[in-house]
């Protein structure tokens, strides 16, 4: 097995991307496998590492059929959609609470503030 190149932050030679440059510039990684790692050194700590992707073999992007925008509009749509009261929030329901605010924190003085 070999070892991956090393290359230090922002000492990369040019024709190696991350996958947030390559989608700056249209492209993805296309299946190929990592081809360098990028380290960045940090105090007392371990680095930060960054894979690589050789640009010359990156595709574009696949565009966005209108399956795709109608699937995601519906994922987005059951992340909004409270499970307790199953109204939507309007907003994507925190993981941490699990449901709506109104449903998180009822008020006490029995005002409804979901309205």
């Amino acid at each position: 097995m070999a070892t991956l190149p090393v290359f230090r932050w922002h000492l990369a030679p040019d024709g190696y991307a991350t996958r947030r440059q390559l989608r700056a510039a249209g492209l993805r990684p296309g299946g190929q496998d990592v081809a360098a790692t990028l380290e960045r050194p940090r105090r007392h700590r371990p680095p930060l590492v960054a894979h690589l992707f050789l640009v010359d073999r990156a595709r574009p992007v696949r565009p966005m059929t209108p399956a795709r925008w109608a699937a995601l509009d519906k994922a987005n749509a059951a992340r909004r959609r409270c499970p307790e009261c199953r109204r939507d929030a309007g907003y994507v329901i925190p993981t941490t609470l699990g449901m709506c605010v109104p449903c998180a924190y009822p008020d006490p003085h029995g005002v409804d503030r979901s309205v």
